[in-house]
């Protein structure tokens, strides 16, 4: 993926690196296409961060259908060297509330609303973060353990939920069906013949595109 270092002036419809200001500076990528529908904020999995291959194969076709994209590093360096950061939820969760507050005062995308696509563990830190936030349009969690956010956070999330699972991921589909059934909001629970954890085997991965896309754009141009 070709991403520019943002100066003063320039446009937004091509991935351009920047920072969320704040204690700390978060690492970004952020692109918005012209007349976009609305915002997805991505929260990856442990280890990964706004360089994530298949979240930005993801974010790429989500451009295509008219949705800006906002990858960003949830962690500094420095946080991620302790590895309890990478699994605190609450933490992480607070980060992505900072980002929907970030992009809601930024001239490029103060008027989108922001959807939450989360991978792995993010997709625990992306439902906290929706919990009694009137703002988020929709979530998905790919392959995601949205059991970490904990039960009281699921009951709490208003906003449209996909959950995502590979076929062969027996465990997660265990974990996302609990979750499903602690949660009150619209929500929808797909499993993906034949797909892993991460969704390499072929095809698979533009399954996942498909769905979440739909998602999206059904809650962004709809009452939620």
């Amino acid at each position: 993926m070709a991403v520019r270092t943002m100066n003063a002036g320039q446009g937004f419809a091509e991935p351009h690196e920047l920072w969320l200001e704040g204690a700390p500076a978060l690492a970004a990528i952020l692109a918005v296409p012209a007349g976009a529908k609305g915002i997805v904020i991505f929260a990856h999995g442990s280890g990964s961060g706004r360089w994530s291959p298949r979240n930005n194969h993801v974010a790429g076709e989500l451009r295509k259908s008219g949705l800006a994209t906002l990858l960003l590093d949830l962690l500094t360096p420095d946080e991620e060297a302790d590895r309890r950061n990478v699994f605190d939820i609450d933490l992480l969760a607070r980060r992505l509330k900072r980002a929907v507050d970030w992009a809601a005062h930024r001239p490029e995308t103060a008027g989108l609303r922001p959807c939450y696509f989360g991978a792995s563990t993010g997709g625990g830190a992306a439902l906290r973060a929706a919990a009694s936030d009137l703002r988020i349009a929709a979530v998905v969690s790919r392959g995601g353990r949205p059991d970490l956010a904990g039960e009281q956070a699921l009951g709490a999330v208003a906003a449209p939920t996909l959950l995502i699972v590979g076929g062969r991921d027996e465990q997660v589909i265990d974990l996302n069906e609990s979750a499903f059934n602690a949660m009150h909001c619209r929500r929808e629970l797909v499993i993906v013949p034949g797909a892993g954890h991460l969704f390499e085997e072929p095809g698979t991965l533009d399954q996942v595109v498909k769905l979440a896309r739909d998602w999206f754009l059904t809650h962004l141009e709809g009452p939620s």
